[in-house]
């Protein structure tokens, strides 16, 4: 998937899923827009769905910094290039 396709899908995510307001790609999503730990967890679903594969537990802790749609748009596509 290129960043554009990633990026339309994340924010149709953020949107549907999470019920967020036109996201910045930039907002710290816990802040700006209240993301938990429950929500991180979905997400990561999300992004497997995706993938169509399952992310290993290191993956999975490799994105727990994460604070902006950005990245999340790195960390999908480091977790692209891994695996091809």
């Amino acid at each position: 998937m290129t960043r554009d396709q990633i990026k339309s899908e994340i924010i149709r995510i953020c949107k549907e899923t999470f019920e967020f307001d036109n996201p910045g790609l930039d907002d710290d999503l816990r802040e700006m827009h209240g993301f938990d730990s429950i929500d991180a967890i979905e997400l990561l679903r999300e992004i497997e769905i995706m993938l169509g594969t399952k992310l290993t537990r290191e993956e999975k802790e490799g994105a727990m910094t994460i604070r902006t749609i950005n990245q999340v748009l790195d960390y999908i596509q480091t977790l692209e290039s891994a695996r091809t």
